[in-house]
């Protein structure tokens, strides 16, 4: 999922989003979610592109499983296809792909770089994310942030939905709420939460947000191992019943896809070190 530390073919410039619905508090427990307007959710998944032949059979496991439209493709120095390349190969597989893009890559006083990439392959919607600093040193990187490359997309490309993210574990509630705002004053149509692991903190979220088109995030978390990297590295918070288990991990899929759909948003599954189809089964 997006990192900031963590896609319609058709522009969405002048419509405004479906607003979520309004969550009503309860006890620590499943939430309950208030009548949520009558909005699709889509239901996407996070492919990394590590190859053309190891993302072309993700692709056919995600086209088999059914249900998902959309696949979003993070853009990682380390490998070589660039994710406008993996959406246009994963757009024979879904009818949605939405590319990644490091917002820190990107030179403000030059055109886009991946414009005619992006039309070529006919990605038509991009998350715009700021981007760790590359272990490369030698990789040219700019000082701008999300904002300016939102807007930067919005002049150059408004055919183009663009997405921001949100990190809910980085800073203060109100910080974060406040750059999620400015994010969707700069043009973006909605918002890509790194993964949840608690849907009280969801639901949170759901009633500090501004009415906008919300993926919630989930991921697999499947050893202590990995559970204290996303604590260490990403400051994720855990419930007290968290358990790095395969099983627990799809139960709390079935609980996010249930919420989106119960609120109005829409959900994004981020498979890791673990196979799209052992992950998602049973739970779409």
């Amino acid at each position: 999922m997006p990192t900031e530390t963590p896609l319609t073919e058709t522009a969405q410039t002048d419509t405004a989003p479906a607003p979520l619905a309004r969550v009503e508090p309860t006890s620590p427990g499943r939430p309950h979610i208030a009548a949520a307007p009558a909005v699709h959710t889509r239901i996407s998944v996070e492919l990394v592109p590590r190859s053309r032949s190891g993302l072309s059979a993700e692709l056919e496991q995600v086209s088999a499983l059914g249900g998902v439209e959309t696949v979003n493709i993070p853009d990682l120095l380390r490998f070589s296809l660039r994710s406008w390349q993996g959406c246009g190969l994963a757009k024979g597989h879904v009818q949605r792909a939405i590319a990644h893009i490091r917002a820190i890559d990107i030179d403000p006083r030059r055109p886009l770089p991946m414009a005619a990439a992006l039309a070529e392959h006919g990605v038509g919607e991009v998350l715009v994310i700021e981007g760790d600093p590359p272990a490369d040193m030698g990789h040219q990187t700019y000082d701008v942030t999300s904002l300016e490359i939102i807007r930067k997309f919005r002049r150059e490309l408004p055919q183009v939905t663009v997405w921001a993210g949100l990190d809910p574990y980085r800073q203060s509630f109100a910080r974060e709420r406040d750059y999620a705002e400015a994010k969707l004053e700069a043009g973006a149509v909605g918002l890509f939460t790194q993964p949840f692991f608690d849907l009280r903190l969801m639901e949170l979220w759901a009633e500090l947000l501004p009415a906008c088109e919300v993926f919630w995030g989930a991921t697999s978390i499947t050893s202590e191992k990995s559970q204290s990297y996303w604590q260490n590295r990403n400051r994720a918070v855990f419930p007290r019943g968290f358990e790095p288990t395969l099983a627990w991990n799809r139960r709390f899929a079935r609980e996010l896809l249930a919420f989106a759909r119960q609120s109005g948003g829409h959900a994004y599954f981020m498979p890791v070190r673990v196979s799209v189809g052992e992950y998602l089964a049973g739970v779409l």
